[in-house]
């Protein structure tokens, strides 16, 4: 049932006395250096920057009083497994890193805990230069009560804000009956890696909650997304002979036509979780690659893009559709009936994931939200990809996201999250935290 809240200047104080000390130890000025210090580090998926952020988190949990696990991800053998959920660049390295409060062995990743609090450290490129007014992208400057720079909403305020709870439960002295754990990954731009090695190493929870930015709102759904390849054949010819050729590039817009007519019937009805969506199930063709030669006709050509998975679809499901529409297209068409057009799925693999809407977190986290003074917020389903499938599906971890910041400052230019949001998430998720865990008295 859902509560209902009367004016907070009349009804009885929701709070106890553990959830008040810990907000009294909530160090709201170590919350923002603390971010600055993350958005300062440029970890871009794929670079340096992805392990040394994660030495810098490493820390901050450290000096929380957390139990530390900072460990080297085995990539030559996790890209072997057959749930691995994908990559779109190269690494040459990656840590896993977990902090744990109050766990009975510090030593033991199989104690489940009473809550998970989740959150990515890669960011993808800040994209053209110029777009950031001449900042550099990553120097976290504080302008009108914002924090700027590449990953201040995806997702380093979200990180900020788990780091901040663990913190502040240190801080407050609170024996907790069953542990409080901080997982940090990086990889999730391009796949989850990060999240999935976590959970491949054994942690696991009664509840997790990634700090994704949601704008206000719970999320306890999304959507998947699938990147592909396609590859078209052509036959090359002189430009000034066009016609003694075919080219690769218009050999591809059957295809395309075909996806777009396969998107929309995708999207005819979805579900009720994503209202106020035109297209929860998004087709994108992200990039094109044809022809080596500007006077000759293209004898190839490279789509790459993300294909949108249905809430509880099996993605080898999704796939099939996918590869049919593509079939029926060159069968429809003269030349593509000869050379066949090839498809491949490269790169991130993300399944969708929910979590069953009768499930308390909801209930808890929408409590934690208003007894610490926010707005109710709303219950959504989003239409990227996330680790919540990873931790609902692999890790059977009852999951969604609530965290600081706009989702369409994500992967923007000039990206940045409002200090007072961050605050206010880790005010509530704070409270989660005492709720969830426990505090054993004696």
């Amino acid at each position: 049932m859902t509560p209902t809240y009367g004016d907070p200047m009349t009804r009885p104080d929701p709070l106890g006395r553990h959830e008040r000390l810990v907000l009294d130890h909530l160090d709201e000025d170590k919350l923002v250096r603390d971010l600055a210090a993350l958005i300062r580090v440029p970890s871009v998926s794929g670079t340096p920057g992805e392990w040394e952020v994660q030495e810098v988190a490493a820390g901050i949990l450290a000096d929380s009083g957390a139990h530390v696990d900072l460990w080297e991800i085995d990539l030559d053998e996790i890209v072997e497994d057959p749930w691995f959920p994908g990559q779109e660049v190269e690494r040459e390295r990656a840590l896993g890193l977990v902090g744990t409060l109050a766990a009975a062995d510090p030593h033991d990743p199989t104690e489940p805990a009473g809550l998970i609090l989740q959150g990515h450290l890669d960011v993808v490129p800040p994209g053209d230069p110029e777009a950031w007014m001449g900042a550099d992208p990553f120097s976290s400057e504080l302008h009108g009560g914002a924090l700027y720079g590449r990953g201040a909403a995806d997702m380093k305020a979200g990180v900020a804000v788990n780091l901040a709870v663990a913190h502040a439960v240190h801080a407050a002295g609170l024996p907790l009956a069953r542990p409080l754990a901080i997982h940090c990954v990086t990889g999730e731009e391009d796949g989850g890696l990060g999240g999935f090695a976590t959970l491949r190493r054994g942690y696991r929870g009664q509840a997790a909650v990634i700090t994704e930015p949601t704008g206000g709102r719970m999320i306890t759904a999304c959507a998947g997304a699938l990147t592909f390849r396609i590859e078209v054949l052509g036959k090359s010819a002189h430009g000034s002979l066009r016609l003694e050729g075919t080219s690769a590039f218009e050999a591809f817009l059957p295809i395309h036509r075909a996806l777009l007519e396969l998107e929309a019937e995708r999207n005819r009805d979805p579900d009720p979780l994503f209202v106020g969506r035109d297209l929860p199930y998004a087709l994108s063709i992200g990039r094109i690659e044809a022809g080596d030669w500007a006077s000759s006709v293209p004898d190839r050509l490279v789509a790459e893009g993300r294909y949108g998975v249905l809430l509880d679809e099996d993605p080898r499901v999704a796939r099939t559709v996918f590869e049919d529409a593509v079939t029926r297209a060159c069968l429809a068409d003269p030349w593509l009936r000869e050379q066949r057009a090839f498809v491949t799925w490269p790169g991130g693999q993300f399944a969708s994931g929910r979590l069953d809407p009768d499930h308390p977190l909801i209930g808890e986290v929408r409590d934690a939200v208003v007894d610490t003074g926010g707005a109710e917020p709303p219950v959504r389903g989003e239409v990227y990809g996330s680790d919540l499938r990873l931790y609902a599906g692999i890790g059977g971890i009852p999951t969604l996201h609530y965290g600081p910041g706009d989702p369409r400052q994500a992967h923007a230019p000039q990206e940045h999250v409002l200090v007072e949001e961050v605050v206010q998430v880790a005010r509530a998720l704070a409270v989660l935290a005492v709720r969830r865990c426990g505090v054993r008295e004696g």
